[in-house]
């Protein structure tokens, strides 16, 4: 009896239900953070936020800049193609420990459908094509699904955007 006296105690104290609240690691980041850097937006609002960008390439009046956006304890790079002060594209390259699912629905809920969509094996392509800017999105799945990047473009740009150019230089740094 009394060692019933002295387990129920624990047994109570160590079963009770958890009210914990799990989010995934990407619940509170926003396609909007991203907005910054979409294209028409102007370098000096940029470097004002997000200080001086590395130049990565710089050619025909056009420069490639490379920022670092904070999230949680990781930073992760964006580029922007930049002519005359003005943001002509971007590529974002993804954090993996970003969720799929919740980074494709944040997409979904702001531009809707995606205009195309492509399955290699494991990855998947998405494109939604607006009026004047073509946002691009890579996913891909081993254990789990991830993002690989997100790239905004004009459709009407004076440069290859970023995109291109990568693909051309078959995923070498450019």
């Amino acid at each position: 009896m009394l060692k019933l006296i002295l387990i129920l105690p624990w047994l109570i104290i160590n079963f009770q239900p958890l009210n914990a609240k799990v989010e995934a690691p990407n619940y509170n980041f926003s396609v909007d953070t991203l907005k910054d850097f979409a294209p028409g937006s102007k370098l000096e609002e940029i470097e004002k936020k997000y200080g001086k960008g590395t130049v990565e390439r710089s050619g025909g009046g056009v420069q490639t800049l490379k920022f670092f956006v904070s999230h949680i304890r990781y930073k992760f790079p964006v580029l922007i193609q930049v002519s005359e002060g003005s943001v002509l594209d971007m590529y974002a390259r993804l954090p993996q420990y970003f969720l799929h699912d919740i980074f494709l629905q944040s997409l979904v809920n702001r531009l809707g459908k995606q205009t195309s969509y492509v399955k290699t094996g494991e990855a998947a392509h998405y494109i939604w094509d607006t009026a004047e800017l073509k946002h691009i999105y890579d996913g891909a799945c081993t254990i789990t699904c991830f993002p690989i990047f997100y790239a905004v473009e004009k459709k009407e740009s004076p440069a290859k955007s970023i995109l291109q150019q990568m693909r051309n230089t078959g995923g070498k740094r450019i």
